[in-house]
């Protein structure tokens, strides 16, 4: 269980469902450890929050517990969505911790947002990766099948084809290096936050499948999740593996709550 996610279900406000999908890894495996470690790294951390002057303990998360992974890719994701989609159905905002990236297509789907953001390094605008069509390498691409546009931010690397769709009028590249300017601003649209965590600098987060020096900093990270988080509907963490000391977890597990603290301020708000 996340450490402070006691809410019964038929209270809560948030629910948190691991997802440790890890089939189309294409370099360091080890993502179906991520729900894992990013509960047992959160352990460490103080309940209050001196930002928003909340408890943790007090915003009504509940934790669903892991939706193991079937044969079918397809199958699963359909399986995830519909478990996201109760939630969502019930009131709760789902948070979903992978996992492969491939698990925010059921997220998306899920909750059907007008804009996908996602903080990653990789523009994950294929129509397929060796093959496969529901790689961790087509996120962006099956989530403009639902939303109308996407901005990617951190990204900083993807072939000749995806950064020729990324000139799309619908899909929006926020650069490591224009982050610090970059405010986001999406007035009555409702949005779907995706984190994966090699968004950020491997130096910062080294445990993840695919790490792109030059990456983003926690400090950006924690701004741009706090800044969306009021306008978000949905929300997950993604592509934490077991290879470091617990760097990419815990910023993963410190991000989520950041992401709860804001949500749930305009929540009491509204």
């Amino acid at each position: 269980m996340f450490p402070g996610a006691f809410a019964e279900r038929a209270d809560a406000d948030y629910a948190l469902v691991g997802a440790p999908l890890d089939r189309s890894t294409s370099f360091r495996p080890g993502a179906r450890f991520g729900p894992r470690r990013v509960r047992h790294y959160a352990q460490g951390f103080d309940d209050y929050d001196h930002d928003t002057g909340q408890r943790f303990t007090d915003c009504a998360v509940t934790d669903h517990g892991d939706v193991g992974p079937t044969a079918d890719a397809a199958e699963y994701l359909q399986f995830l969505e519909g478990t996201l989609g109760d939630y969502r159905e019930e009131g709760a905002t789902p948070l979903l911790v992978g996992g492969e990236h491939t698990v925010t297509v059921a997220g998306v789907r899920a909750v059907d947002p007008d804009v996908f953001v996602c903080l990653d390094a990789h523009l994950d605008l294929r129509e397929s990766y060796a093959g496969d069509e529901l790689s961790h390498a087509t996120v962006t691409h099956h989530a403009l099948d639902v939303a109308d546009r996407a901005v990617v931010v951190g990204a900083r690397t993807g072939n000749e084809t995806e950064w020729e769709r990324a000139s799309g009028a619908d899909v929006t590249v926020v650069e490591p290096a224009d982050v610090g300017d970059w405010t986001p601003t999406f007035a009555d649209e409702s949005v779907y936050l995706s984190v994966d965590i090699d968004a950020f600098d491997p130096g910062f987060a080294p445990g993840t499948g695919t790490p792109e020096p030059f990456g983003l900093t926690p400090r950006e990270g924690r701004r741009l999740v706090g800044e969306l988080a009021p306008v978000a509907e949905g929300f997950d963490v993604v592509e934490v593996n077991d290879r470091d000391d617990g760097q990419a977890a815990t910023l993963a597990a410190k991000l989520l709550r950041r992401f709860v603290y804001d949500h749930a301020t305009t929540r009491d708000d509204g």
